[in-house]
């Protein structure tokens, strides 16, 4: 059969997102972590981003992370890191009810 035909590639395998975290005892690191997670959720796999980073989605830890997050969101006009990050916000608020 002819190569042109033949898809080595086929099936649903998706490569995972690579997160580049500094080390977790960084200052910077729980920056870094919301943002790996707002990237992961913007790619559609907040799963593989919660598992690099060791955080869960709307963990309260990361919350003045989100909000510098969302306040550079606004901005630079990336609506969807905005409605992201407002998301993880109202999470957080929902939780606390």
């Amino acid at each position: 059969m002819s190569r042109a035909f033949v898809n080595e590639d086929a099936g649903n395998h998706t490569p995972t997102p690579q997160y580049h975290l500094p080390a977790r005892d960084d200052p910077a690191y729980d920056a870094a972590a919301a943002l790996a997670l707002l990237e992961g959720a913007r790619l559609g796999d907040t799963l593989s981003a919660e598992d690099a980073t060791g955080y869960r989605w709307g963990d309260p830890r990361l919350k003045r992370h989100v909000e510098r997050a969302l306040a550079a969101a606004i901005v630079q006009k990336d609506d969807r890191m905005e409605q992201l990050a407002e998301r993880y916000l109202k999470q957080l608020l929902d939780t606390s009810r």
